[in-house]
């Protein structure tokens, strides 16, 4: 079942010149779908909230620079994937500090301690960052990131394929066998 979250292109234009009735309009057609995405990929309500909120912030700083090339929910859901990943990136990044402070007794990571996976994983795009992380990490199908980057299956594969192999190189393990 594909989800129609078509909007007239009258109420685009209204948003776009700053109209607050059609801001509001936008907010409420996109609501529930942001919600759900943010949902399933932080599966916390309050986190989820949190990103509902970041996106149409971002929508009402950036709907300007929305040029209708393609459909505006692919672009809302571009901003909420992001934001989502962004979360999830600073929540691993406090659990990882807090866990070296318990380990060494103190903040920071211990001398000769360094974060190469995420040094690696912060060195792709962020197509490529968001691929990996849908795919390997919250179990999306190549089907499912497609739709929600508006983009094609394969697209999806290569971004995949590539960025795992640019991992293995950063991370010295071409010919180790080892996959990221």
């Amino acid at each position: 079942m594909t989800l129609s979250l078509a909007v007239p292109d009258i109420l685009v234009a209204r948003a776009k010149a700053g109209d607050e009735e059609a801001l509001e309009a936008l907010f409420r057609a996109f609501e529930t779908p942001v919600y759900n995405l943010a949902r399933r990929m932080l599966r916390s309500s309050e986190d989820a909230e949190d990103v509902l909120q970041e996106t149409f912030l971002e929508v009402v700083r950036s709907i300007g620079a929305y040029r209708g090339d393609g459909a505006l929910w692919g672009w809302v859901r571009r901003i909420a994937a992001s934001k989502a990943l962004m979360r999830i990136r600073r929540e691993q990044i406090r659990t990882t500090e807090e866990l070296l402070e318990e380990s060494t007794g103190r903040s920071g990571p211990p001398v000769g301690l360094t974060l190469d996976l995420e040094r690696a994983f912060e060195s792709l795009s962020e197509t490529s960052r968001a691929v990996v992380w849908l795919h390997d990490v919250e179990g999306y199908t190549h089907e499912e990131i497609a739709e929600m980057m508006g983009k094609t299956a394969s697209f999806s594969k290569s971004q995949l394929s590539r960025a795992h192999a640019r991992l293995r190189r950063l991370l010295g393990s071409e010919g180790e066998g080892r996959s990221p």
